[in-house]
């Protein structure tokens, strides 16, 4: 079993477009979305949701008012001032670290588990797919990615799929080390721009540390050629595998208004080169193209 996951750096550069295509092209696959703080693959995969679990991380200090006597213990020991002084536990503020529960004379604070968002298995017309959402300024996202990876790994190996295609999550923060830690390959889609290059090298010096292969492509190559060359020289001195150049055209953007794959919406020179991409990528990995 191989996994491939989706990466960029910084938003907007057509990753989950990209990863769309390659579910699309891939055969014998199993389809997952990292990136649950702000998930849109679903979007272009339009899922039929099969079963749908909650996700709990964190916990929230609850004040049992029976059993409180009101003695302002827990509000002189909060430090985040997230209990009023009617003794009620505002759940944006409280940082569930317990010392309240803990020093409760009356063992009247209990720390209830959070729940933070859900997480979801469906099937779409390309497969197997498993994605979650991530609650409103919910913590822990790092966590719920490194569910969604385990149940499409458990997935792939009891229907005997042997790719596992992931599309994850912007930075280089800690979903996006959820999300490539232990993968087979790390591809990275950059554009030519200075912010593009920077945080192309901040994930591609991730990959490296995490010992994983990286490849990559530039997408939108043609609007400025200078940059496009620059992130080439830096491909070459750090073993960065550029597999791919996407020109730009606006048949990309009338695609997704229709919230259609662009492989599937026609045969231009974008969707050439990307199956070309996908051809090379399935080659690094050892798998069907």
């Amino acid at each position: 079993m191989k996994e491939v996951v989706i990466i960029s750096g910084k938003g907007g550069t057509g990753k989950t477009s990209i990863a769309g295509c390659f579910a699309a092209l891939a055969r014998n696959k199993v389809l997952a979305d990292a990136d649950v703080d702000a998930a849109d693959l679903f979007i272009l995969l339009e899922p039929s949701i099969q079963s749908r679990e909650s996700f709990r991380g964190g916990h929230t200090a609850f004040i049992d008012m029976d059993a409180c006597v009101e003695c302002g213990e827990c509000l002189e020991l909060c430090r985040y001032d997230a209990i009023s002084q009617d003794y009620v536990v505002d759940k944006v503020d409280c940082e569930g670290c317990g010392v309240c529960a803990h020093f409760c004379p009356s063992e009247a604070i209990e720390m209830q588990e959070n729940i933070c968002g859900e997480w979801f298995v469906s099937d779409t017309r390309y497969g197997p797919f498993v994605h979650a959402k991530l609650g409103i300024a919910e913590e822990n996202s790092g966590m719920l990615v490194t569910i969604v990876r385990h149940n499409a790994k458990l997935i792939a190996g009891e229907k005997g799929l042997d790719l596992i295609i992931v599309d994850g999550p912007p930075g280089i923060g800690c979903p996006v080390i959820s999300a490539v830690t232990g993968a087979n390959l790390v591809f990275i889609v950059t554009e030519p721009t200075l912010p593009g290059l920077h945080d192309m090298q901040r994930v591609a010096a991730l990959a490296k540390h995490f010992n994983i292969p990286a490849a990559a492509c530039i997408n939108k190559h043609d609007l400025n050629p200078e940059m496009s060359d620059r992130i080439r020289g830096y491909c070459e001195e750090t073993g960065v595998n550029l597999v791919g150049m996407i020109p730009y055209d606006t048949v990309v953007s009338k695609a997704l208004v229709e919230k259609k794959i662009i492989v599937e919406y026609g045969n231009g020179s974008v969707s050439e080169e990307i199956k070309k991409i996908w051809s090379a990528l399935a080659e690094i990995l050892g798998v069907a193209d």
